[in-house]
Parts: C-alpha cells; sequence; structure tokens
C-alpha cells in the first residue's frame, strides 16, 4: 500500500469515528455565513489587543483548514474560503462536547464554527470558537506543505486541488470574471444586446478553421460544432438587429499550444453602419473597462515587458509593416515567393495572397509588442470582407496584435450578395478543407439585405492572458483539454 493510500484508509477510519460520535462527517446547510475577507476588515476597524477577545464581536466563518497546530487543549486552525484565509482557536474548555470529533480533524477538512473575534498574544486576529460543526472530511491529503501543486500537467489534470491550494491560481479566475463582465457591461453601455446563437450547425463557416464533427441520430444528419457565430450574427444583422454581440464557446478541431486550446471563448460582435475603424474602438473602450475594473493601471507588465494599453492604439498598415520587416513588397509576388523559399515556407501551388500572409506571420507578427491595430489585408484571405473602394486586392480588415499575439480580428462586414457568393465558389474551388458546403441560406439573407456594418471578434482567453500576465492559454482556461494518461 502506498503513503497516499495509507493515508486515505486512516482518514476513512476517522470518517468512521466521527459517524460513531454521532457527528456526520459530511455536514449539511450552514446558514449565515460571513467571509474571512469581511472578517479581517471588521478586525482591522476593532481596537483589539494581543490577547483579547470582544464578546460582542461575533462571526460565523466557514472554509477549509489549510494549516493545524494542536498544544495541548488548544488546537489552531487556519481556515480557507474563497476570500482569504482566518484562524480559528478551538479550545477544550469551550467546546468539550465536540472535542473528540475536532481530534479527528485533517488538513483539508471543511469546518463552520461561530465565536469571537480577538487576537493571540501574537497579535493574530482570531475567531474564538464556541460552536464547531463538521462539514465535510476530505479523504485525499493535501499538496505538501500547501505549496502547491508544482508538477504543471498535474495542476490542469487536477484544478480542483490546484485552485484550493494555490489561491493565486483562483485570483486569475477571479479577475477571468470581471474582465469578461467589463466586456459585456461596455458594450451594454454601446447600445449593443446579447444574442445566443447555435453552437450545433448544419454548415460551418465564418473562419478557416477545421471543425469537430458529429452526428444527430434522429434527423440522421451530420451537424458541426461551430467554429465562430459569425454567419448567425449576420443574419440577425439582417433581421433588424443592429447593434449584437455573443459570449461564445467555440471549437476547432486543431493543434495545442500555450496560445490555442480547441475549445476557446470569444466575443463577437456586429454594428450596422459601422466599419473596421469603429471596431478599433470598441477594442479599445472594452479593454480599457476590463482595466479599469481590475485595478485601472494601463502599463501592464507581461512576462519580460510592460505593455501600455492607454488609447489609442497604434496603427499600422500591413503593407508597410511587411516592407519594414520582410524586405519585400506585397505587390511583387517574385520577391515575396523568394523571402518564402529563404524562410523555407513549402509556398508551390499557394495563392499568392496566401504565400503574402504567410511571410507576414513568419517576419513580422513578432515585432508587435505594444498594442497595435494591423490594418488593409490582402483581400483573397478575407473571402467575408468589404474590398477597399481604392484597390480591390485589399481587405478592410484588421487584427489586434498584443506581445506578438493576435488578440481580435475585425472587417468592414462585405453585405453584397453576388461578391459573396463568388467568393464562397472561390474558396470551394480551391478545395479549401475549412469550407465544406456553400451556405445558400446565408446568401438568401444578404439578398434581402443586410446594412453596412462592422464585425469583431476578440479572443476572450487571450485577453484575460494578457491582463493577469498569464504566460499559457491553459492558466487561464479553468479545464483545458488534456492528453489522456
Amino acid at each position: 500500500m502506498s503513503t497516499e493510500e495509507k493515508l486515505t484508509e486512516e482518514r476513512l477510519a476517522k470518517a468512521e469515528k466521527l459517524r460513531e460520535l454521532g457527528v456526520d462527517p459530511y455536514g449539511g446547510r450552514y446558514d449565515d455565513v460571513t467571509r474571512t475577507a469581511t472578517v479581517r476588515k471588521r478586525g482591522e476597524t476593532l481596537k483589539l489587543e494581543a490577547g483579547a477577545m470582544v464578546e460582542g464581536e461575533r462571526a460565523r466563518v466557514a472554509g477549509r483548514i489549510v494549516l493545524q497546530r494542536v498544544m495541548g487543549n488548544l488546537v489552531f486552525l487556519t481556515v480557507r474560503d474563497g476570500t482569504g484565509d482566518l484562524q480559528f482557536g478551538l479550545s477544550k474548555k469551550a467546546l468539550r462536547d465536540d472535542w473528540p470529533a475536532i481530534k479527528l480533524l485533517d488538513l483539508g477538512d471543511f469546518i463552520g464554527c461561530d465565536g469571537c473575534l480577538g487576537k493571540t498574544k501574537t497579535g493574530e486576529l482570531t475567531l474564538w470558537a464556541d460552536s464547531f460543526t463538521m462539514l465535510c472530511k476530505a479523504l485525499h491529503p493535501p499538496p505538501a506543505k500547501w505549496h502547491g501543486l508544482k508538477d504543471v500537467e498535474l495542476r490542469y489534470r487536477h484544478r480542483y486541488v490546484d485552485l484550493f491550494a494555490n489561491p493565486p491560481v483562483r485570483e486569475v479566475f477571479r479577475q477571468r470574471s470581471t474582465i469578461i463582465q467589463a466586456v459585456r457591461d461596455y458594450l451594454i453601455r454601446c447600445d449593443y444586446i446579447e444574442v445566443e446563437t447555435p453552437a450545433l450547425q448544419p454548415i460551418y463557416g465564418g473562419a478557416a478553421a477545421r471543425p469537430f464533427t458529429t452526428h444527430h441520430n434522429t434527423l440522421d444528419i451530420e451537424l458541426f460544432l461551430r467554429i465562430s457565430p459569425e454567419l448567425y450574427l449576420k443574419r440577425l444583422l439582417v433581421g433588424g438587429m443592429e447593434r449584437v454581440f455573443e459570449v461564445s464557446r467555440n471549437f476547432r478541431n486543431e493543434g495545442l499550444s500555450t496560445k490555442h486550446n480547441p475549445e476557446f471563448t470569444m466575443v463577437e460582435l456586429y454594428e450596422a453602419y459601422a466599419d473596421y475603424n469603429v471596431m478599433m474602438e470598441r477594442v479599445e473602450g472594452m479593454t480599457a473597462l476590463a482595466i479599469e475594473r481590475l485595478d485601472g493601471n494601463p502599463k501592464r507588465p507581461y512576462g519580460e515587458v510592460v505593455l501600455d494599453y492607454s488609447v489609442p492604439w497604434s496603427r499600422r498598415k500591413y503593407s508597410d509593416l511587411l516592407e519594414e520587416y520582410a524586405g519585400v513588397s506585397m505587390a511583387d509576388v517574385a520577391a515575396v515567393r523568394r523571402k518564402a523559399s529563404e524562410l523555407s515556407i513549402d509556398h508551390a501551388g499557394k495563392d499568392d495572397a496566401v504565400v503574402v500572409n504567410e511571410v507576414f506571420e513568419r517576419t513580422v507578427e513578432h515585432h508587435l509588442i505594444q498594442p497595435t491595430f494591423v490594418y488593409d489585408y490582402p483581400a483573397a484571405v478575407c473571402p467575408l470582407t468589404r474590398r477597399h473602394p481604392e484597390d480591390p486586392n485589399i481587405a478592410l480588415r484588421f487584427e489586434a496584435f498584443v506581445n506578438g499575439m493576435e488578440l481580435g480580428n475585425a472587417y468592414t462586414e462585405l453585405n453584397d450578395p453576388r461578391v459573396q457568393e463568388a467568393n464562397f465558389k472561390r474558396q470551394l474551388a480551391g478545395e479549401n478543407e475549412t469550407m465544406a458546403v456553400m451556405d445558400e441560406d446565408f446568401i438568401l439573407a444578404l439578398e434581402y439585405g443586410m446594412p453596412p456594418a462592422g464585425g469583431l471578434g476578440v479572443g476572450l482567453d487571450r485577453l484575460v492572458m494578457l491582463l493577469t500576465n498569464s504566460a499559457s492559454i491553459r492558466d487561464v482556461i479553468l479545464f483545458p483539454l488534456q492528453r489522456p494518461r
């Protein structure tokens, strides 16, 4: 039997002893609990002398035991809830009837106590308990000495342990919630309404990505988990919903990396009568509100750099950046292909615009450290985007980059049904694996008339990574996809 198995057996035996004492080791409802952060704040306002206890200052607190010190007939426990830690003082004199159960406590157990606030002789704020309730017996010991899980794979695989053992991890996910709520609040301030579109789609589209495929038995049809909500949100513009957004879970059957998870969260939005310049303002606005809700500082560390999110962000033309960092012009296809060969990019049989973009990705993107909008992309790689009025080879599209990572993608939307249909046909003729069939209903929707619009998608996992200084996307997704053991 391993050491951990032996410890589990010992804890199971203690659970049985609790039952023999008439104590349910798995507790039940426990009302009127005060969070530890609230209790600590109250303690700061009290004029408590070391070793003193205030009879009138009572609290009821519950949480997990993270530290235990037994001193004869006195037990000190550090108890942790979702807001922090608080010391409990349990004495045999005050809890004589509960003392046999208290002696069976282990690290990781959940308990609740009522008592008076006071301080120990060393000045530590303490809840001196006069009642005790067992709430849950933990059968597995926590990570050694509460230093937390160090093995990265174990942290992601056993996130529930990671969260209670490493308070900074919980803080990241609290901040994630704050950031996403700020994005919602910003858009609602801008008169958008939040909607929900299908995650199961008979035709996938809205991005160049490979889908997950499934089958509906009753209808006997193939369905796809969405790679993007784009084409459904645009249908809502046709229907007269002029400003819409969705915080959506999307699924792309592609690789894993520090920047990619097959299941991810994004906010996608569309605004009638706007263009990609308005979408730049939306990215700046939602990011600024998220920062305001966090701590208000637009200059934020990320790894070894400090990123400045002050508005306005830098705006750089795609072609200018390509010439600056790759030394070639978008218009000089031969030079671009020579550059691709130098970079060991396989470009045989690929569309010129695709080769241009691969050279751009390889030579430019890693230089885009400070928040930057890169605008006016090659039209051939943007089938859903309106063309530049002075150059049909340019699409009115931008991508937002921070620390060399794409954060968002936006268009001045294409609303000409004939051009859209031709673009779809061109994709199909090229046997693009990311487009399986023509979405005729979307073309029909455009034929009914979609107003000119701006559209934007922002990767919320990546936004959280950047604003919380998290190195990997798996650090900001509660349960990232893991390879089976």
